[in-house]
């Protein structure tokens, strides 16, 4: 009997994270391609662009994978993420979290009980 998973391998359910950014740039040709790079990457479970928005939308194990990997990929293409408030708003947000679950998951769990 096949085993149905939810995620990707080296996706947990509980360090998942979903993450959308915007994009400034004209060639679809290299966001698509760096996409197709990023959707390689262990640990990310979906990636997408939408065209109309140019939205990137990814979801990630964090205690795997940060922000930081994607945007090395998005350079690779000369694909750069939108420098306006809200989005860099966004990305130290995102940073902070994908840290924060990061340093998590490698402490041992306690209880005083």
């Amino acid at each position: 009997m096949k085993q149905h998973r939810e995620h990707r391998l080296g996706v947990s359910k509980t360090t998942l994270v979903n993450r959308h950014l915007k994009l400034d740039c004209s060639d679809f040709n290299a966001v698509h391609a760096a996409v197709v790079d990023i959707d390689e990457l262990y640990g990310i479970d979906s990636v997408s662009f939408d065209d109309k928005k140019r939205l990137l939308h990814l979801a990630y194990d964090a205690s795997r994978l940060c922000l930081d990997c994607v945007e090395e990929i998005l350079e690779k293409y000369a694909v750069e993420i939108s420098h306006d408030w809200w989005n860099r708003f966004k990305e130290e947000h995102y940073r902070f979290v994908d840290q924060n679950i990061k340093d998590n998951a490698k402490k041992e769990p306690w209880s005083c009980h």
